[in-house]
């Protein structure tokens, strides 16, 4: 089911990417074999091709797909470029299988078989016949072309829930992903010396001050993480990862998102940080404006996580500047190989990978309150606009706790998961992860009752201990308004009902100290207050 398979996408010349330019770029190179033709007609036809007709053809700079029906056939040209050669029959089959390898354990339901087209001993070309291989094919299931997230991202956006299934989903895709010793501080100094050797060239396009402005803080904050890079790879967080994890490389198939068409033609450039694999999704989930399901995203995946990548995020503002800056030197590359004037896009686009190199400080804030108070609806509204791209990592106890259970987000805990010592724990990992994030540099939204007044005691104490402003926000309504609320509530991770409720409402000993917010209203009106109180500006960003 595959209809995209869209090569060309974007990451640097060279060894370090390939980029849309190529897909127009001569070859600089042939083989000496059977010439491709008479293979490219047998599959374009309705005889040919196993899927019927109509055929459809799509071709980048390295291959041609044909789809029918249901099935998409891949072939590899014969061609040669200064980063990729596949001059020869052995070379094209050795690199679809390749292909076939990195994907099919990740998307079994797209990639099947690699197959021969043949020579018959009749003279005819045959696809999987009984003769001689004269080319070798990718075989596939056929996917809609509505079901790549870059599509529906263009037509409806990306919601709360798809882009929590999203960071899960890459997570588990990092963690099958296979260990590589590798230098992780030289693989991201090597990616910046290419782009130094390329930008040289883009004065004119992209300004000399701006390359300069970006290069010079890139090397800076290069400079001041390698020690954390060199450390990630020894720890195992350098893996054969996908190398070009965007929206147009993962489609939604019965409602999963399963990454495809990883990078497949150079094991130095799949081999990376599994956060700057991340990088690149969470950058073009930027530039197209849904920073709200960019902070989903990363927030669901070191959930997934457990923690283990939450001391990570230090490096992040590096990968995102590292892949933004990447996508701006493809856009001048692009506008070169058509002939076109590159416009404002590619200095946007650099000014926009100098901006997340100059980070905020990092800054906790706290949003507590009775079950009912829209603290979630709020947090995920207001945690984008704060701290460093891509927002606040919003931290929840509820999630926390089906996590720790292995349980669905939506499955009812039992009723000895919030017991006082079950609580406690909770807490404490909640508050361990906080500190690693803000230790990290990057700013934490915490979204928890808080009702014990030694538990918001510790949480100030946890600001204190990282020397970052604390901001506290108290949520309030009336109890009829809440009963009413955790009533109506569907598919949410609290198990909290009107029982626990009138609970927490007779116990409650609420903090003086904290910043009250009325919850009354519509969620809209209470995220303008709360944005108010925090001084966070939001935009109309999707």
């Amino acid at each position: 089911m595959i209809n995209g398979l869209r090569r060309g996408s974007v990451i640097l010349p060279s060894r370090y990417a390939r980029n849309l330019a190529l897909d127009t770029a001569e070859p600089v190179g042939r083989g000496n074999g059977m010439p491709q033709e008479d293979v490219i007609t047998l599959l374009s036809s309705a005889t040919g091709h196993p899927g019927g007709g109509p055929v459809e053809i799509v071709e980048t700079h390295g291959a041609i797909i044909f789809l029918a029906g249901e099935v998409a056939l891949k072939i590899k040209r014969d061609v040669t470029y200064d980063y990729m050669d596949l001059s020869t029959l052995a070379l094209r089959e050795a690199m679809l299988r390749r292909e076939l390898a990195l994907n099919q354990p990740f998307a079994p339901m797209i990639y099947r078989d690699v197959v021969a087209v043949t020579r018959e001993p009749n003279g005819t070309l045959a696809f999987d016949g009984e003769g001689e291989p004269v080319e070798w094919v990718l075989r596939m299931w056929r996917f809609p072309k509505e079901a790549e997230l870059a599509v529906i991202a263009d037509r409806h956006g990306i919601d709360d829930n798809l882009a929590h299934d999203l960071g899960e989903a890459l997570f588990r895709f990092h963690a099958q992903a296979s260990h590589r010793d590798a230098d992780g501080a030289a693989l991201i100094g090597d990616i910046l010396d290419e782009l130094g050797r390329v930008f040289a060239g883009m004065h004119d396009a992209l300004g000399s001050e701006r390359i300069a402005a970006f290069s010079q803080a890139a090397r800076v904050e290069w400079r001041r993480v390698s020690p954390l890079l060199r450390k990630r790879a020894e720890d195992g967080h350098v893996r054969r990862c996908h190398g070009d994890l965007h929206l147009r490389n993962i489609v939604l198939l019965d409602g999963v998102p399963v990454p495809f068409d990883a990078l497949e033609f150079d094991e130095v450039l799949g081999t990376c940080d599994v956060l700057y694999d991340l990088a690149f999704l969470l950058m073009d989930l930027n530039r197209r404006g849904l920073t709200r399901a960019a902070n989903i995203v990363l927030a669901a995946y070191l959930l997934e996580a457990g923690g283990a990548e939450d001391s990570g995020l230090a490096t992040l503002p590096l990968f995102l500047a590292v892949r933004s800056a990447i996508h701006a030197m493809v856009a001048v590359q692009t506008s070169t190989a058509t002939h076109t004037a590159p416009g404002a896009e590619p200095m946007n686009t650099l000014d926009n990978a100098r901006n997340f190199l100059a980070r905020p400080p990092a800054k906790l804030v706290v949003i507590g309150g009775l079950s009912g108070t829209g603290k979630t609806t709020i947090a995920r509204d207001v945690a984008p606009f704060i701290g460093a791209a891509p927002g606040a990592v919003h931290l929840r106890t509820d999630l926390e706790r089906k996590a720790a259970l292995g349980l669905k987000e939506t499955t009812h805990a039992p009723a000895t998961s919030y017991s006082p010592s079950a609580r406690a724990a909770v807490y404490t990992h909640l508050f361990s992860r906080a500190e690693a994030i803000l230790s990290a540099g990057h700013s934490v939204l915490i979204d928890a009752t808080f009702l014990d007044p030694e538990l918001r005691a510790s949480v100030m104490d946890l600001g204190m201990s990282q020397d970052v402003a604390v901001q506290t926000i108290w949520l309030e309504a009336p109890l009829k308004v809440l009963i009413n609320r955790v009533s109506m509530r569907e598919k949410d991770a609290s198990d909290a009902d009107e029982t626990v409720l009138r609970a927490q409402c007779a116990g409650l000993d609420a903090p003086t100290d904290w910043q009250k917010v009325s919850a009354l209203g519509t969620p809209k009106a209470t995220i303008e207050r709360v944005c108010s109180t925090l001084g966070c500006e939001q935009s109309n960003r999707r």
